[in-house]
């Protein structure tokens, strides 16, 4: 179950990064992008 909340964390994050870089966000979508990397559970997850 946690996993999959992970995982949902993750996806979100790496939506709204591609969505700030296509409004010229460039910084805020790269960090949202790494921070949902890190944070999904096929990354490297910091909670494990």
């Amino acid at each position: 179950m946690i996993s999959f909340i992970l995982w949902l964390i993750a996806v979100v994050l790496v939506v709204s990064g591609i969505v700030s870089l296509f409004r010229g966000e460039v910084l805020w979508g790269v960090l949202l992008i790494v921070v949902g990397l890190l944070v999904g559970p096929g990354g490297v997850s910091i909670f494990t």
